[in-house]
């Protein structure tokens, strides 16, 4: 570690690049193997390379994550253990993860490897990351919209290693949630595939080729003393795209500030802007919650105009101690630092003709080649009439040089991994088993669920009987009267025999987890069934706060595979929500017990901290939805939640699977919703009656690689 306050963290798409970020001056390497990455179309490290790189990296001091960041398939799952295993033996430091199982699986696996949540995980409060800690995690990635002063307040509150994003490209949407490229093309970024449909143009409000999904690259070496004030530890650069020029002189310039500790100067900014940028730079979401100066509005391409030197390639630095005497074996003794390693060769002999020459065998000796060592002093005790061959020689050189090595390494390396047999992993508590084998004895115990957003909606839905269960939502209640309205809706719905969940937010930050702290034990007293939660602080904030309240996950808290489903449900969960990139034949070899299934609604492309609303007429606090129009002529509807300030994005067409509900009951699915976002109530009765005249079936056939 080169400086105590940071860490600089760069990206790696080959061997040459993450040799030359070494160089360049990084304190650990992110890279992608061949499984389980989110950069499908990097040139991702084979086995043979990263193994390379790991001992390259330890021995320099440098740390290595490998990203295992997508969410993970059934079918895949039964290939994780075998795939980190080599990694893990050889001292593989970190793994970046977003799936809960994979958490789950690799602490049970490996269990002196850190840790590290990615971003996708959106972690944007203290709760999320006391969630996460019970897990085994040892180092939670922030969210990129999360401010310098929600970590410092969350890094106080739990003490976490926080890793914070500092250079690189920004996604629009919060990591995680977005669904953009998924469903509109199949591609993914949960998966790895993401198309960027954010960097396309769109028509807004009657303007065209409007850039307003696409950001600014950030750039926070200005904001160097105030991340460290924050209590961030690592410094993540992104890029395992990028070319080598640009990663390592990106490297260079944040390596030298954070040692220098001086005020970034204008002519070092503008080179680093001409590194690469799309548009600029901004740093806005260390200080505020958006901003319409972090949007690109015009074509966003990556431009670079300046390269970089590549670095110079430096050796380690060894001493070495040569002796040479008659009768006696050959020894070479080299060290670095406190490690030292002696090499023999057979008892050396007189000389018959000219003996050996002091400085020749120390010439030898100093040809160290390609290794990843040079001598710095050479001692020589060398008998006056021996002699020793260069063959000798060289091999003596080549076994303490190679020992050495292998001494350095060997503090890295593992033997401690454990295999979990899978049905351990996946395995749900005993009382849910049960609570489902006693629905099996009943005949027709089915479900249906309706969740809604507004007045209206619920004011149509409550006058249709075949609905079980009500998720209202969270934005439908004005923070000063949300208790009592709550408690009417609630006790108007459980007169006539329905159920009531409150549905909480899909972002949670500190603003609101701390009001809903305040409401939470009037919020208890009323008579309703439970929560929907949608991050990680909404699930730590109801199990802790509330008792005999259930929690049902909404789509976007991944259960991918039975491994998360069942990290999970051990944590509490009473029930989750088929994740809506899972096509039927995924759903049928997935264990349903507990999962509800959405078989209506507009599906949520993208949610965003920055406001569309905003960016375009101004912030003035009213909901509104605002519709984006792409090349195909689709539109868009963007609502803006001021109350809990972020934006969705919903797919132009609603997804409707109730014609396969038949199907999904043969997948063990008892409960089925309608999810009401964006309809009026005249669209409310169309889907009713069945008359949707436009209507896509989402992943349900085709899924995602």
């Amino acid at each position: 570690m080169r400086n105590k306050d940071f860490e600089l963290l760069a990206p790696a798409g080959n061997l040459e690049i993450f040799k030359g970020v070494i160089e360049s001056g990084a304190d650990a390497v992110y890279v992608g193997g061949s499984m389980f990455g989110a950069r499908a179309y990097a040139n991702n490290f084979t086995e043979e390379e990263l193994l390379e790189a790991i001992d390259f990296a330890h021995l320099r001091g440098v740390k290595v994550y490998l990203t295992v960041n997508t969410l993970i398939k059934n079918s895949e799952f039964s290939k994780l253990y075998d795939y980190l295993l080599v990694y893990y033996k050889r001292g593989l430091d970190a793994v970046i993860v977003q799936d809960i199982g994979v958490v789950k699986a690799i602490h049970e696996y490996f269990p002196s490897m850190e840790i590290h949540t990615s971003t996708q995980m959106t972690v944007t409060g203290a709760d999320g990351v006391r969630f996460l800690s019970q897990f085994g995690v040892t180092r939670v990635v922030m969210a990129r919209e999360v401010s310098l002063a929600e970590m410092k307040r969350i890094h106080e509150e739990t003490g976490m290693e926080l890793e914070a994003f500092v250079h690189g490209a920004l996604c629009y949407s919060y990591s995680g949630q977005c669904l953009f490229s998924s469903i509109l093309g199949g591609r993914s970024g949960n998966r790895g595939r993401c198309a960027q449909p954010c960097r396309l143009p769109y028509t807004v409000e009657g303007k065209k080729d409007e850039y307003i999904l696409s950001l600014k690259d950030m750039c926070g070496i200005k904001a160097l003393d105030k991340l460290h004030d924050a209590g961030v530890y690592s410094l993540k650069i992104e890029g395992r795209m990028k070319q080598l020029e640009y990663a390592c002189g990106v490297v260079k310039y944040y390596r030298s500030y954070i040692d220098s500790k001086k005020p970034v100067s204008d002519a070092d900014y503008d080179r680093i802007k001409a590194l690469g940028n799309r548009c600029g730079f901004t740093d806005r979401y260390y200080f505020d919650h958006n901003g319409s100066d972090m949007v690109t509005y015009v074509k966003p391409n990556f431009v670079s105009n300046a390269a970089e030197p590549s670095p110079e390639k430096r050796k380690l630095s060894i001493e070495g101690e040569l002796v040479l005497r008659e009768g006696e074996p050959g020894s070479l003794t080299v060290k670095r630092g406190d490690v030292t390693y002696k090499a023999s060769i057979e008892p050396v002999s007189a000389a018959l003709k000219a003996p050996l020459d002091k400085k020749a065998a120390i010439d030898r000796i100093n040809k160290t080649g390609d290794t990843d060592f040079e001598f710095s002093h050479i001692k020589a005790q060398i008998g006056e009439n021996v002699f020793v061959p260069n063959g000798a020689l060289n091999k003596l050189r080549r076994d303490a040089i190679s020992g050495l090595c292998d001494k350095l390494l060997k503090k890295y390396y593992r033997d401690d991994a454990r295999y979990t047999d899978m049905s351990r992993l996946t395995a749900l508590p005993e009382h849910v088993v049960k609570s489902d084998a006693a629905h099996d004895e009943a005949i027709n115990d089915y479900t249906t669920i309706c969740s809604c957003m507004t007045r209206a909606q619920l004011d149509t839905l409550i006058g249709y009987e075949c609905f079980d269960v009500f998720y209202l939502d969270f934005d439908m209640y004005d923070r000063n009267t949300l208790i009592q309205q709550f408690a009417d809706d609630v006790k108007c719905l459980t007169k006539r025999n329905k159920k009531v969940y409150l549905m909480l937010p899909t972002i949670f930050r500190a603003d609101s987890s701390d009001y809903f702290v305040t409401i939470a034990k009037e919020l208890d007293k009323v008579s309703f069934e439970g929560f929907v939660v949608k991050n990680y602080e909404e699930l730590y904030l109801t199990e802790n706060l509330f008792t005999g309240k259930k929690v049902i996950l909404d789509h976007n808290m991944y259960t991918f595979n039975d491994v998360s489903k069942s990290a999970f449900f051990e944590h509490g969960v009473s029930g989750d929500t088929v994740p809506l990139e899972l096509n039927s034949k995924e759903i049928m070899h997935r264990n349903n017990i507990g999962s509800q299934m959405i078989v209506y609604g507009y599906y949520p492309l993208m949610t965003t901290a920055n406001c569309v609303h905003k960016n375009t007429k101004g912030c003035d606090k009213k909901q509104k939805l605002i519709y984006l129009k792409d090349r195909y002529n689709k539109s868009f509807a963007v609502c803006n939640n001021c109350k809990e300030c972020y934006n969705t994005i919903y797919n132009s067409l609603p997804t409707m699977l109730t014609k396969n509900i038949s199907k999904l009951k043969e997948a063990g699915i008892r409960s089925f919703r309608y999810s009401f976002t964006i309809e009026t109530p005249k669209q409310i009765k169309a889907v009713m009656d069945d008359k949707v005249a436009e209507y896509t079936n989402g992943h349900y056939k085709r899924g995602v690689e």
